[in-house]
C-alpha cells in the first residue's frame, strides 16, 4: 500500500463521494477511482460500496478506516518531527468551529496564525455542516479534525479532552412591545408559556437552555430554530418569540429589549476541544499557542 492510496480511501470514505474527495485531494476524479481500484486490488478486498446516489464503505472498508486515518498520522508526526528540527511549521491544519464565539474573534485568531506560519493550509468546519457541537467532537475522534471550538455543558466525552475558554450568559431578548419589557431583569419561571426561538439540538447555547428549563421544571415551546445569533434577534423583532442570546450579541433599541435572567444557569461555555487518543499535530500545538496569546 501506497500513503497516496490511503488519503484516496480516506478522503472518499469521509465525504461519501468521489467527486468530493477530488476536489479536496486537488487532481481529477478519474484519478481518485484508479487510486482506490488499485488499493481493492492489492488488499483483494471491495472496500466502498457504490450506487448511483452515494458511497458508503463497506466491512472491509470499516475494518480500515481507522488504520488508514492512524498510519496517515504516524507519517505526519514524523514529518512534524523533522520540521521541528528545522525550525518550522507546515501540513494542514483543520478546526471545527462553531458560528458564533461570544468574545472570541475567529478570523482575528486566524489571521495571526497565519501571519506567523504562512505556509500552513488552514480548514474550516462548521457547526452547522457538522450538526453542532456533537458533530464536531464526534470529526475530532474520527481524526478528521486537529481540534475544534465546541460548547458543551458537562465533562468531556471519551476520547476528547478540553478546556474552557470563555463562558458568556444568555439573556432574554424580547420585543419591546413585549409584557416583560420594562423589567429590569425576570426569573426563569417567568417565561412559562413563551413561544421560543433557539437553536437545534446539539446546539450548544440550545443545551444549556434545555438544561435550564429542565432544572426548573418548566416546558419550553421552541417554534423555529436558527443556525445565526442575528436571525433569532431578527425573528424577536418582529414577534414571532422571544430568544436566549449570547450577553452582549443585540443590543436593546427601540424594537428589542435584552434583559438578565434569575434562577438559573444560563452560562454558555465555549471550549477548545483535542483527541485525547493521539498527540496534536505542530501546527494544532502552534494553533493553542496562538489561542492562549488571544485570550491573556
Amino acid at each position: 500500500m501506497e500513503l497516496r492510496q490511503l488519503e484516496c480511501f480516506v478522503a472518499v470514505a469521509e465525504e461519501s463521494s468521489f467527486t468530493r474527495a477530488a476536489a479536496r485531494l486537488h487532481v481529477v476524479q478519474s484519478a481518485v477511482s484508479a487510486t482506490i481500484a488499485a488499493l481493492e486490488g492489492e488488499l483483494h478486498a471491495r472496500l466502498l460500496e457504490r450506487t448511483s446516489r452515494r458511497v458508503s464503505l463497506s466491512d472491509a472498508g470499516r475494518a480500515l478506516l481507522p488504520k488508514a486515518r492512524a498510519a496517515l498520522d504516524a507519517v505526519r508526526d514524523a514529518r512534524d518531527a523533522v520540521d521541528d528540527v528545522n525550525g518550522g511549521v507546515r501540513g494542514t491544519l483543520r478546526v471545527g468551529t462553531l458560528s458564533s464565539l461570544g468574545v472570541i474573534d475567529l478570523p482575528d485568531l486566524l489571521g495571526r496564525f497565519h501571519r506567523e506560519h504562512p505556509v500552513v493550509s488552514v480548514r474550516l468546519a462548521t457547526a452547522a455542516s457538522s450538526g453542532g457541537s456533537p458533530g464536531l467532537l464526534k470529526a475530532l475522534t474520527e481524526s478528521r479534525l486537529d481540534l475544534a471550538f465546541v460548547s458543551v455543558p458537562g465533562p468531556p466525552p471519551p476520547g476528547v479532552r478540553w478546556r474552557d475558554l470563555t463562558a458568556t450568559p444568555l439573556d432574554l431578548v424580547v420585543p419591546a412591545g413585549h409584557r416583560l419589557a420594562r423589567e429590569s431583569q425576570v426569573a426563569i419561571g417567568d417565561l412559562a408559556g413563551e413561544t421560543f426561538i433557539d437553536f437545534p439540538s446539539g446546539y450548544g447555547n440550545r443545551a444549556v437552555t434545555d438544561r435550564a428549563f429542565a432544572a426548573a421544571g418548566l416546558h419550553r415551546h421552541v417554534a423555529i430554530e436558527i443556525t445565526a445569533i442575528g436571525a433569532g434577534a431578527d425573528f424577536v423583532r418582529h414577534g414571532l418569540g422571544v430568544a436566549l442570546l449570547p450577553r452582549g450579541s443585540t443590543e436593546s433599541d427601540d424594537d428589542l429589549v435584552s434583559l438578565p435572567v434569575t434562577g438559573a444557569d444560563l452560562n454558555w461555555p465555549i471550549s477548545l476541544a483535542t483527541p485525547g487518543d493521539r498527540t496534536p499535530s505542530a501546527a494544532a500545538r502552534a494553533f493553542e499557542r496562538v489561542v492562549d496569546q488571544h485570550l491573556l
